[in-house]
């Protein structure tokens, strides 16, 4: 009876041991801020291929959006207006991810004319583990992710985030 008594204060110990070291554990889920940004070639709107890597030495906001996403749609405006003002060593890349619609339509509708890319299998979605749109890197110059936003985001935040950037 002592022996069961036993075997099951120690497997009760482990038992929580394990479920205590489980919970203390955080998560990492998608790409974190201080990683190295996933390279990537797409093709633009015209057809264009462009990687990620092509800009290195450059900072870039890497947007993922779709044209039915109102959030994204809200954002459009102060992207544009950013996009127009950007240094040269500044750049706007927006990872369109519903290629079956009317893209460029929507892009004239929106007045945009920054550079947009077409991920038609998803797959750099899927890299950056994208779990909502619009979700927003900045990457530094060294191609190191330096904020990510989950969100619509202004003109005001565009600026302050991509001048904190090296």
């Amino acid at each position: 009876m002592i022996k069961k008594v036993i075997a099951a204060i120690i497997l009760f110990g482990l038992l929580t041991t394990v479920i205590v070291q489980a919970m203390e554990r955080e998560p990492k889920t998608g790409i974190q801020i201080g990683d190295k940004a996933p390279d990537f070639e797409l093709k633009t709107l015209t057809g264009e291929t462009v990687k990620l890597s092509d800009y290195k030495g450059k900072k870039v906001i890497l947007n993922f959006w779709a044209t039915w996403c109102p959030p994204c749609r809200a954002e459009m405006p102060d992207m544009q207006k950013f996009y127009e003002k950007m240094g040269t060593d500044e750049v706007i890349l927006a990872v369109n991810l519903d290629p079956g619609a009317d893209v460029q339509g929507f892009m004239t509708e929106m007045g945009a004319t920054f550079p947009v890319l077409l991920d038609e299998e998803e797959s750099v979605m899927k890299t950056y583990k994208i779990l909502s749109i619009p979700t927003t890197f900045f990457i530094d110059s060294e191609g190191v992710i330096r904020q990510k936003y989950t969100g619509a985001m202004s003109l005001q935040m565009m600026k302050k985030s991509m001048n904190d950037l090296k």
